[in-house]
This record gives structure tokens, C-alpha cells and sequence, in this order.
């Protein structure tokens, strides 16, 4: 397949009408041509004016394409996108965030000088104060930083080695016959599409480069707390854990896989705990069955490594103890 030009940037819509011009403004500040990207937004059945605003960019801007469709979600979005792209590599940014002015030139000229299958960039986080400025900040989370090693390696290495466990779609440039597809109604769907994207790549690397701020802001899928998003979020985090699960056995070295799976599982406690007490019972007798015990204590903090050799012990007694810690907070 030819491509038209170097790279598609792939921009999901839904009601973000607040957000979207500062987003899509700094995707046109770029140092690369208007023919040799272009910004394909997926207006997703926006209910508030945001297809409004992107159709003004798009008359305004020719490398900006506007594709409306019906609500189906951040990963049926995504995958509208990758279907119409026609750069040789894609490029995710959802349209709260925003990147860095004059960085896209920069990365594509490492990944065409070292003819890279997946490029993986930094990020920070960005919280808006009162008077609607943006305040860079860092909340406790597991480490985001890249590994700088100048290094190219396989997608199974890089995972194994310098991926860490922070899979944000949105920080990385791939190749675009590699990107496939996401799976959609779930959450975490970034963390389900990135080891099989990762697995199809033969050449990888990192850039120490800041590029995408990342908005977290009330309202979000993110911060979504009602009790059917939490009987939702814990199911597909379970279904996440069979996911890697039935991934890991493609591949040699399943170090990778073992750590997310541990640091899944403990957050999965962490929800029934939390949430879904009462029925505990259940969930831990539907962990057991997936066969995830032992943990693994792969790249697993002091923190994680003294709750992973609890569970290891006894997954009942360590959520027993957590539920108790948690009523002494109250």
C-alpha cells in the first residue's frame, strides 16, 4: 500500500466543545507541511457544538478531514480513523489533550532515520485553575518517564525492558499497517490494543521529547464513579487479565505480561473491596480460576511487592484487611 503522506493524527470527538480548539490548534502549530500530515477528527455523535467547531477547522484547514458518525464509543472512533488514515504512520490525541508546539518534525525524523515500526515519545500531566489556564503536575502514578536508550529493539524486548506499565495509546507514533484495531465497548482499552500492536513491531524506540499534555479534568471516562461504570470497570478489568493472559502465550519471554497481569489483579481487589464487597466471594473465586497466582513481582514497587506477597498468601485475607484499613479511614 502507498501513502499519500508521512502521518495521520487520529483525533476521537465526543462533547468536548470546552477543549477542542486549543486541541486542534496545537496540532496545526506543528513544524511539519500541511501536505505532509493531516488530522482526521471523528466527531462521535458530539451532543453539544463540537462538530460544529471541528467543521469550521475543517473548512478552514485542508488538512483537516472531519468524519461524522453515530455515538459508538472512544475505540469505534479510533477505528473509523485508522480506516480513512492515509499517512504511513498514525498518531493518537484525544481531544482534551494537546500537544507541544514544533515536535512532530522532530519525531518523524527519527523514526524515518532509524526506519522505526513504533516511536514512543513523554508526556505530562495538565489540570486547568480557575482562570482557565493549564498547570503542569504530576499525581502519584506509576512512573510515565520513557526509557532514553538509543537502542532499537523488537516490540517483545522494549516491552520487557523499558515499556513499564503505563499503555497510553496516545504516546506513541506507529506504523501504520501495524496500528490493527481496538476493541470496542471496554474500558482500558489502550492497555488490551498495546502488547498485540507491540508484539507486530519489529523495530522500536523511545524520544525523551515532551509531546502530549495530558488534561485530567472532572467529567472524563477516566473519573466516571457511578455504580454501573464500577460493576463495568471491574469486569473489564477481569477481562483485561484473561486478555494478557491468552496474549503471553505468543510470546518467549512473558515478564511483561506477568507484571501487568499482578499489578491488574491488585487493582481488581482493590475494586471489590472498594465497591463490591458483599460479593467478594465470587470475584476472587473467578481470579483463582484464571490461574494468576503466584503474582509476579516483575518491575513491582516496595509498595506493590508487600500487597503481591500478601495476596500470594492468601487473596481473602489481604482483602479482609484492606476492608478494615479502609473503615478506619472513614
Amino acid at each position: 500500500m502507498s501513502y499519500k503522506m508521512k502521518l495521520s493524527i487520529i483525533v476521537p470527538v465526543y462533547n468536548v466543545a470546552d477543549y477542542l480548539a486549543k486541541c486542534l490548534d496545537s496540532l496545526l502549530a506543528q513544524d511539519l507541511s500541511l501536505n505532509e500530515y493531516e488530522i482526521i477528527v471523528v466527531n462521535d455523535g458530539s451532543t453539544d457544538n463540537s462538530g460544529e467547531i471541528a467543521e469550521e477547522y475543517s473548512k478552514k484547514y485542508s488538512n483537516i478531514i472531519l468524519i461524522n458518525q453515530e455515538n459508538q464509543g472512544l475505540s469505534a472512533a479510533r477505528n473509523t480513523g485508522i480506516a480513512n488514515a492515509k499517512g504511513e504512520y498514525v498518531q493518537f490525541v484525544d481531544s482534551d489533550d494537546y500537544l507541544e508546539p514544533n515536535v512532530l518534525g522532530t519525531l518523524m525524523n527519527q523514526i524515518y532515520e532509524e526506519d522505526l515500526d513504533v516511536l514512543r515519545f513523554d508526556y505530562q500531566n495538565v489540570r486547568i485553575l480557575s482562570d482557565n489556564q493549564y498547570e503542569v503536575f504530576q499525581p502519584y502514578k506509576f512512573p510515565h518517564q520513557v526509557d532514553i536508550s538509543k537502542d532499537v529493539v523488537d516490540g517483545e524486548t522494549y516491552m520487557n525492558n523499558r515499556m513499564g506499565y503505563a499503555c497510553y495509546a496516545c504516546q506513541f507514533v506507529i506504523r501504520h499497517k501495524l496500528t490493527g484495531t481496538f476493541k470496542p465497548g471496554i474500558y482500558f482499552e489502550d492497555t488490551e490494543w498495546m502488547p498485540r500492536m507491540m508484539l507486530s513491531a519489529k523495530r522500536v524506540n523511545s524520544s525523551s521529547l515532551i509531546v502530549y499534555n495530558y488534561l485530567l479534568r472532572e467529567g472524563s471516562i477516566t473519573n466516571a464513579v457511578c455504580k454501573e461504570k464500577q460493576r463495568k470497570v471491574l469486569e473489564d478489568k477481569i477481562k483485561l487479565v484473561e486478555s494478557l493472559l491468552k496474549y503471553q502465550q505468543n510470546v518467549s519471554d512473558n515478564s511483561w505480561f506477568n507484571g501487568m497481569i499482578a499489578a491488574t489483579v491488585i487493582s481488581i481487589i482493590g475494586c471489590i473491596v472498594a465497591d463490591f464487597y458483599n460479593e467478594r466471594g465470587e470475584y476472587l473465586r473467578r481470579l483463582k480460576e484464571l490461574n494468576v497466582y503466584p503474582l509476579s513481582y516483575y518491575h513491582a514497587s516496595k509498595s506493590a511487592a508487600r500487597k503481591i506477597k500478601f495476596i500470594n498468601c492468601s487473596p481473602w485475607l489481604f482483602s479482609l484487611v484492606l476492608k478494615l484499613k479502609k473503615g478506619k479511614k472513614c
